[in-house]
């Protein structure tokens, strides 16, 4: 928010319009020409696209604030995921998480909204992957716990995905350089 915020007070003439949707979504957005560009957890590798690392975040399991270890949220024989819909790409890394540790998700709750997932979490109904910076919020306030994960898991890059051909607008480009100076290389909670 406050790197759109700079944005708009710094070119108060531009209009830029946002859109939110998973990660497939988007690429296919940026591949078929509606979007110029977009925020997308990576690496995408697409031979029409070029991708550019904006920042690093890392990511941990999250349970209800009851559960003290992870093997005790995925040692049971049912294992219940909060998460966005289909094509996102942290729902992706929490199913093969989960397969990796012998896990098989059998149900699944979908929602829009972070808030809408950690109050679920919260509530005991299943546990979610999100970035660790996002949930300390919830954690602080006691509402959820955050389990650690391998480094090997731990870590997403968001890059910003864009056409090979296409031609950068001078407002893209703008926003691009406002994002290398003001958005972290890395973000560790």
């Amino acid at each position: 928010p406050t790197l759109l915020a700079a944005y708009a007070e710094a070119y108060p003439e531009v209009d830029l319009e946002l859109t939110t949707g998973t990660t497939t979504e988007l690429v296919d957005g940026v591949l078929s020409w509606r979007l110029e560009g977009a925020f997308v957890c990576g690496p995408i590798n697409h031979p029409d696209l070029e991708e550019e690392r904006v920042f690093r975040e890392e990511l941990a399991v999250v349970t209800a604030r009851s559960t003290r270890r992870l093997a005790d949220a995925v040692g049971r024989s049912e294992v219940r995921i909060i998460v966005f819909r289909p094509g996102c790409s942290y729902r992706q890394r929490l199913e093969n998480i989960l397969a990796a540790r012998g896990v098989v998700v059998t149900r699944c709750l979908q929602f829009a909204t972070i808030d809408g997932i950690l109050a679920c979490v919260a509530a005991g109904a299943g546990l979610t992957l999100l970035p660790k910076a996002i949930a300390m919020s919830a954690r602080e306030q006691g509402r959820i716990a955050i389990h650690d994960l391998p480094s090997a898991d731990a870590w997403a890059d968001t890059v910003f995905i864009r056409r090979r051909e296409a031609r950068t607008s001078s407002a893209l480009a703008a926003f691009l350089e406002l994002a290398r100076d003001r958005l972290p290389t890395q973000v560790a909670a």
